[in-house]
């Protein structure tokens, strides 16, 4: 499964959506055609989204033997993805990560990762409805593996954006979860130290793996 590839292939059809029709050619020849620019912008996002999502692959390539490392899976009933499913050695839960490729600066000025009395931003803008929405989806994914939620832990990796302290902890009450969002530099070390993250593989980890892979197909491939 290759990271990246659904957000990749959006951003693909997002940018021919924007130079279809001879109307819309001329009005872009013309620079006037704001539905163009706006398409452009979106594919111009999906494409950073995908490259977060090949860095995080990368970075998750490191992680000690024993891990089961899986990227964009789709999850049936929903409309949305999940950019990687990791399972660690013990088969003590399932980790939902989330990449993230955020602006390192803003209009010249450095854009930490921070919280501000009590919400996620970057910089000057306030993205903590990503981080409540990203806790949604991982609730919704264990309804849909039949586990209990606790068994799920949400990860944020952020990208670009460094985070304070190398890691925020932030509490998402909506969904009475806690959301780890943690820097690039500090992903491997962060799972490979939690307790499980080393060792032979567990047989509670082989039938985990093999429900994700059963329950959770490949974004774009048949169910």
């Amino acid at each position: 499964m290759t990271a990246g590839g659904s957000t990749s292939r959006e951003a693909a059809r997002l940018r021919a959506a924007a130079r279809r029709g001879w109307w819309r050619r001329i009005l872009r020849w013309c620079g006037i055609n704001a539905t163009d620019r706006r398409l452009e912008a979106a594919a111009v996002r999906q494409e950073q989204g995908s490259l977060g999502e090949q860095q995080t692959a990368a970075l998750l390539a490191r992680l000690p033997a024993g891990w089961t490392v899986l990227h964009d899976l789709a999850v049936p009933g929903r409309r949305f993805n999940l950019d990687h499913v990791l399972i660690p050695p013990s088969g003590a839960g399932v980790i939902v990560l989330d990449s993230k490729k955020w602006r390192r600066s803003w209009q010249g000025r450095p854009s930490p990762t921070t919280l501000v009395r009590g919400r996620v931003h970057c910089g000057p803008q306030d993205r903590h409805e990503q981080i409540v929405k990203f806790a949604g989806y991982v609730s919704g994914t264990a309804a849909v593996l039949g586990v209990p939620a606790g068994m799920l832990m949400p990860v944020i990796v952020v990208h670009g954006s460094p985070v304070a302290g190398g890691r925020l902890d932030v509490g998402v009450p909506e969904w009475e979860r806690t959301v780890h969002v943690l820097s690039a530099d500090r992903l491997v070390g962060t799972l490979a130290g939690m307790p499980g993250g080393r060792g032979p593989v567990q047989s509670a980890a082989a039938a985990l793996a093999a429900r994700v892979r059963r329950t959770l197909p490949q974004y774009g491939s048949a169910a």
